[in-house]
């Protein structure tokens, strides 16, 4: 069953089209990362897809009820501000010490609840966004670009968590990425986005697409050299899909 679904989405920014006729589903305990070059209009999609932001064109769809929680690709803080990681749990829907202590624990920071937000390092910070974002017991989680700035033994370690996760509490995944070489492992499905939908489908299928190679060269290549840890289903279901300009 779709959990949000989007037809010919047209969403227009200060006068520029960032995206058009983009068609979009993602189903119940899917795992779809979008990837595109800078500009492609990743984390506008994002953003229409939970209401941030209003389509100028197309319908969003969602599931009734659909609970969401969602990880931005920023969050700036004033370093003045005094604000643990137990207070910004608690914004806006104050929590209990257990439910706090809880959440972090799932997220692999625990023992953060007293520490400032300010002094989390970079991977700290990402995992406390996470659990705050687990706290309403998400059917999907959304994710822009969750392991930006971290480096590689922390991005790895933040994806394994993703997936761990994902078997959990059997919610979606739809997150924005610019690690390539992860995206194999990490996905049921990629979307390659430029405006709009130029090939979506399983890993391998994409990485085999001219529309990818032309967005990402021969570095594209390196989605091949993993294996698909996934056995849903649904996975052979996605054969890849070329999309035109027009949709």
């Amino acid at each position: 069953m779709s959990l949000i679904q989007a037809e010919r989405l047209q969403v227009e920014v200060g006068g520029r089209m960032i995206l058009r006729d983009v068609d979009f589903q993602i189903s119940e305990g899917e795992i779809v990362t979008i990837i595109g070059p800078n500009g492609s209009g990743k984390s506008t999609l994002l953003r229409a897809l939970i209401g941030a932001i209003n389509a100028s064109g197309g319908s969003i769809k969602r599931k009734d009820g659909l609970r969401m929680g969602y990880v931005p690709q920023r969050l700036g803080l004033e370093r003045a501000l005094p604000l643990t990681v137990a207070r910004f749990l608690s914004l806006p829907t104050r929590l209990s010490v257990a439910e706090t202590a809880r959440l972090l624990a799932r997220t692999g920071a625990e023992g953060l609840a007293s520490q400032q937000m300010t002094a989390l390092s970079g991977g700290q910070f990402q995992r406390v966004l996470l659990a705050r974002a687990l706290a309403g017991d998400p059917q999907i989680l959304i994710l822009d670009e969750p392991t930006q700035g971290l480096d590689q033994p922390a991005i790895a370690s933040f994806y394994k968590l993703i997936e761990k996760l994902r078997q959990e509490i059997r919610c979606a995944v739809l997150m924005v990425s610019h690690e390539l070489h992860v995206v194999m492992r990490a996905s049921d499905r990629v979307i390659c986005l430029n405006g709009h939908v130029c090939c979506e489908g399983a890993p391998m299928a994409v990485s085999a697409a001219p529309e990818y190679r032309a967005l990402f060269g021969d570095s594209g290549a390196t989605l091949a050299l993993y294996k698909h840890v996934h056995d849903h289903s649904h996975d052979h279901d996605h054969e890849h899909r070329p999309v035109g300009a027009d949709g």
